[in-house]
């Protein structure tokens, strides 16, 4: 269960736009912020034509990407996480929270990373990690990703995060069969979350099929 978290004022809302996020706004309010940051943060950084300087562009960048380890990801909790994942901001959560977990479990998340590209050959290709898969190729990928949203194809860092998930379902669902014999508890819980990586990957190709059609918003 998540404790209330301590908000400070992100760099990108206004004072107004930080003061509804205070309290509890109902959830015509919390939809209208959602989708209002998430453009902001999207169209705003695609909208600004590159810095004179090629450095301030990357930094400008950079702490785009790098937002929640700035600002939090309780701030982005409550902004983007009840946004269903067929909108702009369900879609921002779903790719700022792949980043914050390949920070916490880099090793984990390459080890089963390294045994679904086995099964998952065509999806590794389109995730695009670069190899021999370890936790720094893993921490890269989700960086690049984020890159993508505001300085290259939105839809195809998407389907990229889409299919880097397919590859990590079929690493968990292959290391639920070899810890089944052992520990059945843990095999039925690397199974749901397989299930889990399965779906937000579905998640994210349907986001991407939305912004070619000019849909998702």
């Amino acid at each position: 269960m998540l404790t209330r978290p301590t908000f400070r004022r992100p760099a990108m809302l206004s004072p107004e736009a930080a003061e509804t996020i205070l309290g509890e706004p109902d959830p015509a309010e919390r939809n209208e912020l959602a989708h209002t940051t998430a453009l902001a943060l999207v169209h705003g950084a695609r909208a600004t034509e590159p810095a004179a300087s090629p450095e301030a562009d990357a930094a400008m960048v950079r702490r785009l990407v790098e937002l929640v380890d700035t600002e939090g990801l309780d701030l982005l909790v409550q902004l983007w996480s009840r946004s269903p994942a067929d909108t702009l901001p369900g879609a921002l959560w779903r790719l700022y929270l792949l980043r914050e977990w390949t920070r916490r479990d880099p090793r984990t998340i390459a080890d089963r990373y390294h045994l679904g590209l086995h099964q998952a050959e065509v999806a590794g290709v389109v995730a695009g990690v670069a190899g021999p898969t370890g936790p720094e190729e893993i921490q890269s990928v989700a960086d690049a990703v984020l890159h993508g949203v505001f300085r290259g194809d939105l839809a195809v860092a998407l389907d990229r995060a889409g299919a880097f998930l397919r590859v990590l379902a079929a690493g968990s669902a292959m290391d639920a069969d070899w810890v089944e014999l052992s520990d059945d508890a843990r095999a039925t819980e690397l199974t749901r979350r397989a299930g889990s990586l399965l779906e937000t990957a579905e998640d994210l190709e349907q986001a991407a099929s939305l912004w070619r059609a000019g849909k998702l918003d």
